[in-house]
C-alpha cells in the first residue's frame, strides 16, 4: 500500500495536505494480467516501446484511479468503488498527483512500484474447515 501526502488548494481556495491511498491486491493485478492477451505488462511494455503517449496517459489514469482507495478505520478493508474513484478524479489534489507522475519518470515508477502487492511476507493461506450441523 502506498500513502502519498498531497498538499492542494481546494475550490474553495482553502489549502489543504491530505493523506491519499493506493493500492492493488494480488487478485487486482493478476486480473488485470489476464484481461489483456500477452498479458497486461506486456501491454504497457508494447505502449512504452511504441512511445505511444496518448494511449500510456489513459492508461496511467485508469491506474491510478483503480490503485485508489479508503482504508477502514479498523484497517481489515481497503473500500474501492466507481464513485470513490471519481470523487478522488474531480479534486486538485488528483491533478496534483496524475501532473507529478506523468512529468517525473522516476515518480512514476515509485508509485507503480509502490501499489503492487507485497510478495516478500509469507505465503497467506487459507484454511477450509467444515462446518457442522
Amino acid at each position: 500500500m502506498l500513502k502519498k501526502t498531497i498538499t492542494y488548494t481546494d475550490y474553495n481556495g482553502l489549502e489543504r495536505t491530505e493523506d491519499f491511498y493506493f493500492n492493488l491486491s494480488k487478485a487486482e493485478v493478476a486480473e488485470m494480467e489476464m484481461s489483456v492477451d500477452g498479458g497486461y505488462s506486456g501491454l504497457l511494455t508494447n505502449i512504452i516501446n511504441a512511445q505511444d503517449k496518448p494511449t500510456l496517459i489513459k492508461i496511467f489514469k485508469e491506474i491510478i484511479l483503480k490503485a485508489y482507495g479508503e482504508k477502514s478505520l479498523d484497517g481489515k478493508r481497503f473500500v474501492k468503488s466507481e464513485e470513490i474513484s471519481t470523487a478522488f478524479s474531480q479534486t486538485e489534489a488528483y491533478s496534483i498527483l496524475f501532473m507529478e507522475l506523468a512529468t517525473d519518470d522516476k515518480a512514476a515508477a515509485d508509485f507503480c512500484n509502490g501499489i503492487m502487492p507485497d510478495t516478500s511476507e509469507k505465503k497467506k493461506t487459507t484454511v477450509l474447515t467444515p462446518i457442522s450441523r
